[in-house]
């Protein structure tokens, strides 16, 4: 019993101690080379990206209260970061065609899929869980973008060259 209580007081130093580590928080709000500054966005399209996609796919993210607390604040962190390596909406502009086409891409797939959102962020936040009207409202929305694009675009900027 006693070795029970030392392993107790030593998580729990721990855990009091990890409190003073926290990753950078995802606040910058920086909307410079934001979707909507190359592309349409209709209002029933912001609602959907402000509900179920942003936290994780923009340079703003609104953290729960337990976002304070280690280690979820780290996961969270990691989530946010992986999240915005895959698509960030705030830094759109800033990708190649051929990105930004791949990505609408990705992003249609992913919400036909039911991949997006992610089932640990629906989970917690139930507004999150987009209706099928909703899906369909976010997948026309990104293949208008990426028709207006392949009828811009010669068809070889869409191609994402892979590096050797």
């Amino acid at each position: 019993m006693k070795i029970l209580k030392r392993i107790g007081l030593v998580l729990l130093v721990l855990l009091v101690i990890s409190q003073a580590f926290r990753p950078d928080k995802n606040k910058s709000g920086d909307t410079t080379n934001s979707i909507d500054k190359t592309y349409p966005v209709p209002h029933d399209v912001q609602v959907i990206l402000a509900k179920a996609c942003n936290d994780c796919h923009s340079n703003l993210t609104r953290y729960p209260w337990y976002g304070e607390v280690q280690p979820v604040a780290w996961w969270l962190g990691d989530h946010i970061k992986d999240g915005k390596r895959h698509l960030n909406f705030d830094e759109f502009s800033n990708y190649r065609i051929g990105k930004q086409y791949k990505k609408l891409d990705d992003c249609i797939d992913e919400v036909k899929e039911g991949g997006m959102p992610i089932e640990s962020y629906t989970l917690i936040h139930k507004d999150a869980v987009l209706t099928d009207a909703e899906k369909q409202t976010l997948i026309n929305w990104c293949a208008g973008i990426r028709d207006s694009i392949k009828a811009k675009y010669p068809a070889d900027s869409l191609v994402i060259k892979r590096k050797k």
